[in-house]
């Protein structure tokens, strides 16, 4: 069976994003190294380390459908209709934006009936592969419903400060088990199984 996930660049302090909603310092590791590998992502192109490209071309084979906010997918201009990831995207939101609603060729289907009913259309969309649920407030609401399997920190050395937490005001504790841990001096990449 599938899982549902979540996957994150995070900075020291909990943040994945600074306060102007910017992702440069968490995602820096992405660029840094010898740069010796290229991966495809969406409509762009990223230079990173060999070690970088193949950490990322492994998590992407998995994945079957994006889960995602409305305001994530307004902040990155619906990521100019095709995500780095490639995935169809099913978005949470109170109001689908109708220049997406039924155009040919979206990867976007628009769900307006709650987390559970997004994480089951994607369920649905993903079949066999896993489900990835790319927006803060989205895996903060899955963690309260218990519906989410597993999470992936790329924990950066930066402390940002202040801005866009990932883990802020999930409820009761959740208990959690250290999957994988690799890394190297520019991240440390973290899977924890989430104990249901």
């Amino acid at each position: 069976m599938s899982k549902v996930t979540a996957g994150f660049s995070m900075s020291l302090d909990g943040f994945v994003a600074d306060e102007d909603d910017g992702v440069d310092l968490v995602f820096k590791w992405y660029s840094i190294g010898d740069s010796t590998a290229e991966v495809e992502a969406g409509n762009a192109t990223f230079s990173m380390s060999a070690g970088g490209a193949a950490y990322i071309e492994e998590a992407g084979r998995g994945a079957g459908v994006l889960v995602s906010a409305r305001r994530t997918f307004d902040l990155a201009n619906a990521w100019g209709g095709r995500h780095p990831m490639d995935v169809p995207i099913v978005v949470l939101t109170h109001s689908p934006p109708g220049e997406w609603v039924g155009k040919e060729g979206s990867p976007f289907t628009f769900v307006t009936d709650g987390v559970q009913s997004a994480i089951a259309k994607a369920r649905e969309i993903a079949a066999d592969k896993d489900v990835v649920v790319g927006a803060p407030s989205v895996t903060k609401e899955c963690l309260k419903l218990g519906l989410l399997d597993e999470i992936h920190v790329d924990l950066v050395p930066v402390l940002l400060g202040s801005g866009v937490r990932l883990f802020e005001q999930v409820g009761e504790p959740i208990e959690l088990v250290v999957s994988s841990a690799s890394g190297n001096p520019h991240v440390t990449h973290l899977t924890y199984r989430v104990v249901k």
